[in-house]
């Protein structure tokens, strides 16, 4: 047989005597005293959304296998700052990208992020509106984000933010229908069940040097300044096509430069000062090796001679006066002495 349980309430039916009540200092119970403390406190109810959730848009942020940590985090900052956006494991490189498209299908998201990473250095970043299209493809470059100390601001987790667009998004046509698609995916649909009814920072779109960049600010109460909260990153237009990750191409970028062109041309401008030092070298050998020309006249020479004075000349009108010739006759008295003692 089981064993016998012991039950609350198991004293009065045993015939126990129960436990006494402990009463307050000021004699009242102490389940009342939590009650009235409950109601002296002042609390603020959560933020919950009454209205009606229309737009129901689900972005997906993923990516491929092969990302370093810069790109794993800054797929983690996006999925805290936009509340609608959700999560899925890393896609196998092997597989192709219109995959996504069934993979969105499955976790009911008709927007998606993905971020393609190749050759473990260079980051592709797709933005595409499931499952008609149309798909941008960017090349991610200048990423910082939200976990580096120069980020100062901060924001209310699930709020909602304003969308700050460059007059430059209105002037030509593919840069208004980036502008559509970034709206579609970066603005968190009102009423969502996630979202907060609160307006706090913003995202900012600026084009400068035929690029994209993307930055996000806090908005603060006591002088409406802004600081940066993060992240950052800069998004360079390859091509827009107008299905979902493929298709027929609508746009494409004339001053974009793959990264493996760029990387090329450094290694040639590199080749080529290393090919210039070694041309230089040969010539001053062949001067060496040439034989050079005698040179019959030195040109230093005449360098620090100095001129002699002028002189007047003198001319003698009367003849010299006649040497003395005693030590001549001397000189012939010995010389005859010799020859005689010989």
């Amino acid at each position: 047989m089981a064993a016998f349980k012991r039950k609350r309430g198991a004293e009065v039916r045993t015939g126990k005597t129960a436990k006494k009540v402990k009463f307050a200092d000021n004699g009242m119970e102490p389940s009342s005293v939590a009650e009235e403390e409950q109601k002296n406190e002042f609390c603020v109810p959560a933020p919950i959304s009454k209205g009606k959730w229309k737009n129901k848009e689900r972005v997906l942020v993923f990516s491929s296998r092969g990302i370093n940590f810069r790109t794993r985090h800054l797929m983690q900052d996006l999925r805290t700052i936009m509340p609608h956006a959700k999560a899925d494991t890393k896609m196998d490189r092997k597989d192709k990208l219109l995959v996504i498209n069934e993979v969105c299908e499955m976790k009911n998201c008709n927007k998606c992020i993905f971020f393609e990473a190749k050759k473990k250095q260079d980051l592709y970043m797709w933005i595409s509106n499931v499952p008609h299209g149309p798909s941008a493809k960017f090349l991610v470059q200048n990423l910082h984000t939200l976990a580096e100390l120069k980020m100062t601001g901060n924001c209310l987790k699930g709020s909602r933010p304003l969308l700050s667009f460059d007059p430059k998004f209105d002037q030509e046509p593919h840069f208004s229908l980036l502008k559509e698609l970034f709206i579609q995916t970066f603005s968190t649909p009102q009423y969502h069940p996630k979202s907060q009814p609160f307006v706090d920072h913003v995202f900012t779109f600026t084009i400068t040097d035929n690029r994209v960049w993307f930055r996000n600010y806090q908005i603060i109460e006591e002088d409406a300044s802004l600081v940066e909260i993060g992240p950052r990153f800069v998004l360079s237009l390859i091509k827009i096509f107008k299905g979902s990750f493929g298709g027929p191409t609508l746009y494409e970028n004339p001053h974009f430069q793959s990264p493996n062109m760029h990387r090329r041309m450094i290694r040639l401008a590199a080749a080529a000062k290393i090919q210039q030092k070694q041309t230089v070298k040969q010539m001053q050998k062949k001067k060496k090796m040439e034989e050079q020309e005698p040179v019959t006249k030195d040109v230093t020479e005449d360098v620090f001679v100095t001129p002699a004075e002028e002189k007047p000349e003198i001319i003698e009108l009367q003849p010299l006066p006649p040497k003395e010739g005693k030590k001549k006759k001397e000189f012939k008295r010995r010389r005859m002495l010799k020859r005689k003692n010989l």
